[in-house]
């Protein structure tokens, strides 16, 4: 099954069940008014949901209408729990090896984590309202998980059958601010704004043999100002999702409705270029010394479709340009 949120002047928005193809949405609210109501009562209302779809997908499209993606909200567009982690190692080893810093302890075998806001994220055509570029601007290209309820303790393939859904996100970055925080112990708050989603959050089961060993295993196409930037494989991830939840889960329970990201998705060996400008400066002072690419600019797009072999696009893309908030240039 595959879902959109279109906005109908509520925080939560509509839900929709969208067809395979991205062409056609139907208004399933009469049996959730919102995604986060459905997942809350997923085994009840999961089964209705998929007559939905089937029927959408066989062609019988009564009230149904043109997919739009300029009307979505993030498919979630608000929940109770957004967790990122760090799950592609070479994108930690690289900032170790440009900064001579200490390797993080157990990177390999103890899943990295924060705790990010939830409460506001974009949808995939939004505006992104930045106060200042010279706080660094930075994209980075992730997947993500949905679950349902995880209990306290479970192990990785218990924890894995929790999932729901699977998204495409921009986790945007301040680099600028990011290094304090880090180094103040507490994470990041003011370096990490609000998280832009992909249109159409799919069961795993969508993606078929691009959903493998816990993985999405998909190239995660990036373009910056209509240029090519990158298009690093999600299937190069160190940690499965079963084991990003299991650590997230290892001392609480986890609410229906949470999500757990990749962290910026990168590929060893730099031939598929980068999911963010921080990991391509940081080569360039690997290779030359210093960073040439600059960060982000008002005004400045930057695109992520994550594509199939046969080049079908599961997610729908993140199309988005920078532009400074509206209540910083009043002031």
């Amino acid at each position: 099954m595959k879902f959109a949120t279109y906005r109908n002047g509520h925080p939560d928005g509509c839900l929709m069940v969208v067809s395979r193809d991205l062409a056609w949405a139907l208004d399933a609210s009469g049996l959730a008014p919102n995604l986060l109501q459905a997942l809350q009562d997923w085994d009840m209302i999961a089964p209705e949901l998929e007559r939905l779809s089937d029927a959408l997908n066989a062609g019988r499209k009564a009230n149904a209408m043109p997919f739009d993606p300029a009307r979505c909200m993030a498919p979630l567009p608000r929940t109770f729990q957004w967790c990122d982690a760090s799950a592609f190692l070479n994108h930690g080893q690289l900032m170790e090896r440009a900064f001579n810093t200490a390797p993080i302890p157990d990177f390999d075998t103890i899943p990295v984590m924060y705790q990010g806001a939830s409460d506001d994220f974009l949808g995939p055509c939004d505006p992104v309202p930045m106060p200042d570029e010279a706080l660094g601007i930075d994209f980075e290209g992730e997947f993500g998980v949905v679950t349902g309820q995880v209990a306290m303790g479970a192990p990785p393939e218990v924890a894995e059958r929790a999932i729901r859904l699977v998204v495409q996100l921009n986790d945007w970055s301040l680099r600028s601010l990011a290094a304090r925080e880090m180094r103040s112990g507490f994470g990041f708050l003011q370096a990490k704004p609000s998280t832009s989603f992909a249109p159409v959050a799919v069961t795993p089961d969508e993606l078929g043999e691009g959903w493998r060993d816990g993985r999405v295993q998909l190239d995660l196409e990036v373009t910056w100002n209509e240029e090519r930037f990158g298009y690093p494989n999600g299937g190069e991830m160190h940690y499965s999702f079963g084991e990003l939840l299991a650590h997230a889960a290892r001392t609480r329970k986890l609410g229906a409705g949470t999500i757990i990201g990749t962290g910026t998705v990168s590929n060893a060996g730099g031939h598929r270029g980068s999911a963010c400008i921080t990991e391509r400066r940081v080569i360039e002072i690997l290779e030359q010394g210093a960073p040439v690419t600059s960060f982000m600019r008002f005004g400045d797009r930057v695109r992520m479709c994550a594509r199939t072999p046969a080049g079908e696009a599961p997610f729908g893309a993140i199309d988005q340009c920078v532009v400074q908030d509206s209540a910083v240039e009043a002031a």
